[in-house]
């Protein structure tokens, strides 16, 4: 079950690191504007996430470490050195 556990969350590392190489900047939209007892329109802003030069190499190597971690858990687990 953990070894399980351990490969999904390497993958995903692996996944979002390769997923900050390519986009340099998320834009993520605001609500939809509301309207107020006046009458005033209110609207959020949007949301930009910038990632840093690091990150997805950082990802990308925690990712591989915890794959690396996954296989040799059986070893580990069942005694075997």
């Amino acid at each position: 079950m953990f070894r399980a556990l351990f490969i999904a969350f390497g993958i995903m590392l692996l996944v979002v690191g390769a997923e900050c190489l390519v986009v340099e900047k998320v834009t993520l939209a605001g609500a939809p504007p509301k309207t107020n007892a006046w009458g005033q329109v209110i609207a959020e802003p949007a949301r930009v996430y910038e990632t840093p030069e690091w990150a997805p190499w950082a990802m990308f190597g925690g990712g591989a470490v915890t794959l690396l971690y996954s296989f040799t858990i059986p070893k580990r687990v069942a005694g075997g050195g």
